[in-house]
């Protein structure tokens, strides 16, 4: 009985990947833009691997240069998965309700799924609040980025009482280009201040449990004992990992089940997944994302 019972989980396991070859001839993964290439590529390979393992076609990943690259290749179907921001997701839900469907969202360890937009400057550069940088220079990351520009220009205008407007109370307003060139730009001294994302558990000199600055520690990019937080958003709710929506359901529910349980399979494939140290990813629907979606909204009208 037990050959049998065997026999059929192997038949079973066999004919999904069949299904998912007659359906798909190859399965494509995007990275949001946030730290560099090479370093997106590395953290992801074994995912990318299980999957292409799981699903029996070849699967490739793409780091588009920003975050709007990989809205597209959703919209335009030339992606079939990736874990987006909230404001990214709302980007691409109100460009096409029904180009990609959320599936999973990763948790922290104390199961929580939300992060901070965290402020951030050097430690020797005697600023210690938001009040500190007037007629300074401040680092946004990405436009469609959630932590890195669409919340923290909601909020820190109602600390500052100013807009984020160039020469309003700030000298000057930029565009780093994403997470990792912000933490950049601040410990160069090229901006004095930014904002990156971060869960906000663990230790500051650790960069947290997981996030931007955690992976900037990681990569032995920065000390976290030359930087010092100076503002921290209020909660916001983690980004949701998406799949196009017309892929057959079998492929679907492989990918998701695969994440879901990366952890069971290898710890240290899902702390690069992550971006450190978290519970996993636990399911998600559109409906935890419609408070973004009308700030997002909002900005456009």
């Amino acid at each position: 009985m037990k050959s049998l019972a065997a026999a059929l989980i192997l038949t079973t396991a066999l004919t999904g990947v069949a299904q998912a070859q007659a359906t798909i001839t190859e399965f494509n993964i995007g990275l949001l833009g946030g730290e560099n290439a090479q370093d997106r590529l590395a953290s992801n390979e074994c995912f990318r691997a299980y999957v292409e393992d799981a699903l029996g076609v070849p699967v490739h990943l793409f780091t588009p240069a920003d975050y709007n690259g990989v809205i597209q290749g959703l919209l335009g179907g030339s992606l079939d998965f990736a874990w987006l921001g909230a404001s990214g997701y709302a980007a691409t839900w109100l460009a096409d309700p029904n180009a990609v469907e959320p599936v999973l969202v990763k948790t922290n360890l104390d199961g929580s799924f939300s992060y901070f937009s965290i402020g951030f400057a050097r430690a020797d550069s005697g600023i210690q609040s938001l009040m500190d940088l007037q007629g300074r220079r401040f680092g946004f990351g990405d436009p469609n980025s959630t932590s890195g520009y669409l919340v923290p220009s909601i909020e820190i205008p109602r600390v500052t009482g100013h807009s984020m407007d160039s020469g309003d109370f700030f000298g000057e307003v930029v565009f780093t280009g994403g997470h990792e060139q912000t933490i950049i730009a601040v410990n160069n001294g090229d901006v004095d201040a930014g904002v990156t994302w971060a869960d906000g558990l663990g230790n500051w000199e650790d960069g947290y449990n997981s996030g931007a600055l955690r992976r900037a520690v990681d990569a032995g990019l920065v000390d976290m004992n030359d930087l010092v937080e100076i503002w921290r958003s209020n909660p916001i709710p983690e980004g949701p990992v998406v799949l196009r929506s017309s892929l057959p359901q079998q492929v679907k529910d492989t990918v998701t089940d695969l994440l879901q349980h990366l952890g069971e399979r290898d710890q240290a494939c899902l702390y690069g997944v992550a971006a450190g140290e978290t519970a996993g990813f636990a399911p998600i629907t559109h409906e935890a994302y419609q408070t973004i979606i009308d700030v997002r909204r909002a900005q456009m009208n």
